[in-house]
């Protein structure tokens, strides 16, 4: 992960090459990721899998995979790993891009992402009012929900791969993965 000092805009960002690396700006500030490994995308496909089959039979919405913009502002614009937008927020969803804030995003983490993903980008999520955050870590087979409240997020609900565990989400109701799935 590098980060830059010059504060960047969306336009700005929008002109950088296509390098197969995440470009992403959190407050103005250059973030470059490499791309994911393989355990992070084995992860990651089992739970889109998971959330479109739940979305087909439950149409609360629609749910984009990266690399997918979301510019919740001019200077804050993310690569979520999974984006879910609700019907109610349908509005946000243009033929480019995310243009406002979604109801729930997903960061699986990677060895390099750990820092943006647990501390730079909960923090603006929270700020802008993201309802719901999930990081997961296929490292040590652990989910951590955040939820929104008045104070932002607070301390996470921590799911650890044990018998029974499934991950769930108070915007997706009736979804349930059973975390032996998800970390098969």
């Amino acid at each position: 992960m590098s980060r830059s000092s010059t504060k960047l805009t969306y336009e700005e960002l929008a002109l950088l090459p296509n390098d197969g690396k995440r470009h992403e700006l959190i407050d103005g500030d250059h973030f470059m990721t490499p791309s994911p490994n393989t355990r992070h995308q084995r992860v990651l496909s089992r739970l889109h899998y998971a959330l479109m089959s739940f979305l087909d039979r439950h149409p609360l919405g629609e749910l984009f995979i990266a690399p997918y913009d979301v510019v919740m502002s001019p200077h804050d614009v993310c690569e979520p790993d999974l984006v879910f937008v609700s019907k109610d927020r349908s509005s946000i969803v243009t033929d480019s891009n995310i243009q406002g804030v979604p109801t729930l995003l997903v960061e699986v983490l990677s060895p390099g992402t750990r820092k943006l993903d647990e501390v730079y980008k909960r923090d603006r999520y929270a700020q802008f009012g993201v309802q719901e955050y999930w990081i997961i870590d296929p490292e040590i087979d652990i989910v951590k929900i955040f939820r929104l409240t008045e104070h932002g997020y607070g301390q996470p609900h921590e799911l650890r791969l044990e018998p029974g565990a499934a991950l769930t989400s108070s915007q997706l109701p009736g979804f349930s993965l059973p975390l032996a799935t998800l970390f098969r």
